[in-house]
């Protein structure tokens, strides 16, 4: 991840923690300092939203996070803001910075209303700042924390949470029994991979990083997230093509009877993302539906005009063509799951030896394979939504922090690129690396939003012949090409600020 902005690190409370103590340790900054820094942040950022005069109410705990609220309540009281901050466990030991930032507090002559969960009284407030518990979370929200958040939750103003929101696991995304709704997070130092995974989207809403003083050392991220400018600056110039084959060609193994859609849908997004050449191998049977949809691509069909699915017969045929021109491989949009094309599709997966894209069905089929190992001169990149993530690996995936790690750990054990289909897309690498979209992608979920997917996937691997970059510029790409059809309402390709 070394091409990769630390600003678009994901990181896991762990890391976190380690980053922080090693800024104190090792670096020589001191906790109190970070806490000032991560405060000043933040209070900035409240304050672009919200003017002198109005009223905030600060629900705190007693460690740090609380301390990073009582900060900002100190640089906000001194802006002409009103400052009510309610302590859900009293002020009995705190952490030690957090009691140093009260007592600063107390020193001021501003008015600033000091109370605790028990005698809580609901007024008139512009915004709320939940300081609870931050990223140390681990088990389900209790009393008083509940009972503070399902109040929260019922105001109809909105809510800055600091780090994590309260009740939101910082690393896999779970809401643990209840969690704080907020309208921004201010995440201090790094993001927290769960704010992409699970209920984490959903819950912490606009992300806001805050940079503290963390040397990049000491930055150890779990994933990365998918942007399009450091995407841009990481690649090579994309090879400039003389003439339609220069460059390869992209040959796509799709269709059977009833799903001739998909190969389609899979053919038009490859040619739109500028191709020289797009070939679609096919049964014979199909070719007079292909010939009607993609005028601008190449056909050749393969076995006799009867045949409307691939069978083991047509593998050498099929073999043969992928042969003719360098390429890379899409196979399985719209192929169905007849014997005969598992028995054609394992065949061509055994014995192809160059680079390919396995989806859909193929995945069913490769699935099925008692020895999937791949040719050792081949590159695979497999394109699985969560069920065929399952099905291919055989385990249990019960959530996105599931799938999060299943990919990572089998990416890297079968040496293979694995782009992860759901909310958010993951991206697994050879090397173990793995990376996020932080915008919606959802709308793939959509049918034939895989395929469109697939398409693209294949034509970037071609232009910039590297299996995680054709993945990155397949989503920016299919994304952008999605909200063509359906109106996104939420999430963007600037998945966060920074401040």
């Amino acid at each position: 991840m070394n091409q990769i902005p630390p600003s678009y690190y994901l990181c896991s409370a762990g890391q976190s923690r380690f980053m922080d103590e090693q800024t104190i340790s090792e670096f020589g900054i001191d906790g109190f300092t970070l806490m000032e820094i991560a405060g000043t942040r933040a209070a900035d950022f409240i304050q672009s939203r919200f003017s002198s005069g109005s009223h905030g109410v600060f629900f705190c705990g007693k460690g740090n996070n609380a301390g990073d609220a009582l900060v900002i309540a100190r640089l906000l009281s001194q802006q002409g803001f009103k400052i009510t901050i309610c302590f859900l466990s009293g002020t009995d030991d705190l952490s030690p910075d957090t009691q140093k930032n009260l007592d600063l507090l107390q020193k001021l002559d501003e008015e600033i209303k000091f109370l605790n969960w028990e005698d809580f009284e609901p007024g008139t407030y512009d915004f709320i700042v939940d300081g609870m518990l931050g990223t140390g979370l681990n088990s389900e929200v209790r009393a008083p924390y509940s009972d503070a958040i399902s109040w929260i939750n019922k105001q109809k103003i909105p809510v800055f949470a600091l780090d994590v929101p309260t009740g939101l696991h910082a690393d896999s995304g779970r809401i643990l029994g209840t969690a704080v709704q907020a309208d921004f997070t201010l995440s201090f130092g790094a993001l927290k991979t769960g704010f992409y995974l699970n209920q984490g989207f959903d819950t912490a809403g606009e992300v806001i990083l805050c940079e503290l003083s963390f040397p990049n050392k000491f930055k150890k991220p779990t994933a990365a997230l998918i942007d399009k400018s450091w995407v841009e600056a990481a690649s090579p110039s994309p090879k400039k093509q003389k003439h339609k084959y220069d460059g390869g060609v992209l040959y796509i193994i799709a269709g059977s009877e009833g799903l001739t859609g998909a190969g389609v849908l899979a053919a038009k997004s490859a040619w739109s993302a500028g191709l020289g050449a797009v070939i679609l191998i096919t049964p014979k049977g199909l070719l007079e539906i292909y010939e009607k949809q993609l005028v601008q691509i190449i056909k050749k069909p393969v076995g006799d005009r009867d045949d409307v699915y691939f069978k083991e017969e047509h593998s050498e045929q099929v073999l043969d063509i992928i042969a003719e021109k360098p390429g890379k491989v899409l196979i399985g949009p719209g192929l169905g799951r007849h014997q005969e094309t598992i028995r054609f599709t394992q065949n061509i997966l055994q014995q192809f030896k160059g680079d390919m894209i396995i989806d859909a069905d193929a995945l069913f089929a490769l699935s099925k394979m008692e020895n999937r190992k791949k040719p050792e001169a081949s590159k695979w990149i497999f394109t699985p939504h969560p069920g065929e993530l399952k099905t291919l690996f055989d385990q249990e995936v019960q959530d996105d922090f599931d799938r999060l790690n299943l990919t990572k750990e089998k990416a890297r054990e079968e040496k293979i690129t694995i782009l992860s289909k759901g909310m958010p897309t993951v991206v697994g690498t050879e090397t173990g690396d793995a990376y996020l979209t932080g915008y919606e992608t959802r709308i793939f979920s959509r049918a034939g939003f895989g395929d469109v997917l697939a398409g693209k996937v294949g034509a970037y691997w071609l232009k910039y012949s590297s299996s995680e970059l054709a993945c990155f510029y397949g989503l920016l790409d299919g994304f952008q090409k999605a909200q063509q059809y359906f109106v996104v309402n939420s999430g963007s390709l600037a998945p966060i600020d920074i401040i």
